[in-house]
């Protein structure tokens, strides 16, 4: 026994190693060498090997037994000596298939299910798109699906004189053995049921199950956003042999608002502004969602300035409170003016820069008149100086 490796090196295991931990060790390790997907010539005993190793050390009576004599402790208990190493992999294989069933279909080493496959509806998914106003408020929308509903005329059955599969026996899978391994797979002939019928139905042709589009009312509740989910339990895809319809989940879009921009719970507009309410200020109308509200416009205001209405925002589905509506002040250019109103404009413009009754003053005064009435604009214009200053040095 020289030559043979201690059980736990080969499992990579410590000696007081649980039974999850040596299956883990055991299915890592096989899967590395398992001849089918390695072909390194010596794959083949490493995987002899391992098997070996977790058959003693699986067992509990083997494993006490080899923990207290080593390996003259389980000869003749089926591992170790001459018999296992004649043995072929088909000897194995059962054991191998239990523990990979759930990586290769859940049915390797023929533990496969019998009787009619039990399958639920498939889950359906469908776009409804909403207003602003709608998914705000909450609202009910009539939709129109399409889907495979439960043959009215057989009651879902398929039809009559249902007898077993002689292709899979009742089990509804049928087995390939690839190399060392045995998957499984759907049978053809009754496509996973089990059962074939002499007499199909004439109207869901054995299926059980029809194509109908249906009209369902949904319930939209207030304050929906975009991507968010409604499901309608049971409103999917018929399910077969008796098996639960899957669900309708109703995934909700928002076309673009006209006035409005949503956030969360946050709304915002831009609202337009004449010059004069800007440079006076005055009171301005705005739009919310509630209604119109007036807000006041502060002398001076510019483009650009926000204003903040509290409250006057949206509640979500996930919220219980309100959020806010943001107003961005948007100044007014005048277009298509008359030459009087021109005429005006341009006396105002002289006016801003220091000149009275056409009476021209000197630049230093001209510049300190513009500066206290655009300070914005001399701000720039003399950043843009010493730009061009710095770079001419």
């Amino acid at each position: 026994m020289a030559d043979k490796r201690d059980y736990y090196e080969v499992l990579g295991v410590a000696k007081d190693a649980d039974e999850a931990t040596i299956k883990r060790a055991f299915k890592r390790l096989a899967i590395k060498y398992h001849p089918d997907h390695n072909k390194d010539p010596d794959a083949g005993e490493k995987f002899r090997e391992i098997n070996e190793a977790y058959q003693v050390l699986s067992d509990p009576q083997k494993r006490q037994a080899y923990d207290q004599f080593g390996f003259e402790g389980i000869n003749g208990q089926g591992a170790g000596g001459a018999g296992f190493s004649n043995a072929d992999f088909s000897d194995i294989f059962g054991n191998f298939g239990d523990i990979f069933g759930d990586i290769f279909g859940g049915a390797a080493g023929g533990r496969a299910r019998r009787g009619p496959q039990v399958v639920p509806g498939n889950d359906l998914r469908v776009r409804l798109t909403l207003t602003l106003e709608e998914a705000v408020r909450g609202v009910t929308k009539k939709i129109n699906i399409k889907t495979r509903v439960r043959c009215e005329k057989c009651n879902g059955t398929g039809g009559t004189g249902k007898k077993t599969c002689p292709t899979c026996h009742g089990s509804g899978q049928v087995h390939m053995r690839q190399g060392f391994m045995s998957i499984a797979q759907i049978c053809p002939q009754c496509h996973g049921t089990g059962e074939i019928i002499e007499n199909p139905c004439t109207e869901c042709h054995g299926t059980g199950r029809v194509e109908k589009t249906k009209m369902l009312s949904v319930n939209i509740p207030a304050g929906v956003d975009v991507g968010d989910r409604i499901r309608l339990q049971g409103e999917g895809e018929a399910g077969l042999n008796g098996a639960p319809a899957g669900d309708l989940y109703v995934v909700v879009d928002v076309k673009p608002h006209n006035i409005f921009e949503r956030d969360g719970n946050d709304l915002s507009c831009e609202v337009p502004v004449s010059f004069t309410t800007a440079a006076l200020g005055g009171k301005v109308e705005v739009p919310t969602l509630d209604g119109r509200v007036t807000i006041s416009v502060r002398p001076g205001t510019q483009t650009g300035t926000v204003m903040r209405l509290a409250g006057k925002g949206v509640k979500s589905v996930r919220s219980s409170t309100k959020g806010n509506l943001y107003c961005r002040i948007i100044v007014e250019t005048p277009v298509n003016l008359t030459s009087y109103q021109k005429d005006l404009l341009a006396k105002f413009e002289a006016s801003l820069n220091g000149e009275e009754n056409g009476k021209e003053i000197d630049p230093q005064a001209q510049a300190a008149a513009r500066s206290s009435h655009t300070p914005k604009s001399e701000g720039f214009l003399n950043k843009v100086k010493k730009f061009f200053d710095d770079i001419a040095k």
